[in-house]
């Protein structure tokens, strides 16, 4: 893995990969395609598991969303090895800054739901 600057984060892309893109599919496409469909395929168990209502068939289900997870987690992490995601790391204030908000909102979400549920 290297780093281009001190923010980005990328491994290099795979040798013989071509530098400009044509009609044909590579590689990359491939991947691509399978990962895309992979997330289809986890948004639709989602709907899937939230709504069985035959508790084999929930947890049936269930077992094969965390399959399908893990595929996408696979498929995302030999894409990033390859060269086709690069990351940016975060500063520290820019963690902070998240958090924060990420608190704000959740004071503001459930006291405004706690309040609801009291009257």
């Amino acid at each position: 893995m290297q780093q281009q600057n001190q923010n980005t984060i990328q491994n290099p892309k795979m040798p013989g990969e071509p530098q400009s893109k044509g009609p044909e599919m590579n590689d990359r496409d491939r991947l691509n395609d399978c990962l895309s469909s992979e997330k289809w395929i986890t948004d639709n168990l989602n709907v899937m598991t939230r709504e069985a209502s035959y508790r084999e068939l929930h947890q049936d289900v269930l077992g094969i969303l965390a399959e399908s997870h893990q595929c996408a987690r696979d498929l995302f992490n030999l894409m990033f090895e390859q060269g086709h995601y690069k990351l940016e790391a975060a500063q520290q204030q820019q963690i902070q800054q998240a958090q924060q908000q990420f608190q704000q909102y959740a004071q503001t979400q459930f006291s405004a739901n706690d309040q609801m549920n009291m009257q």
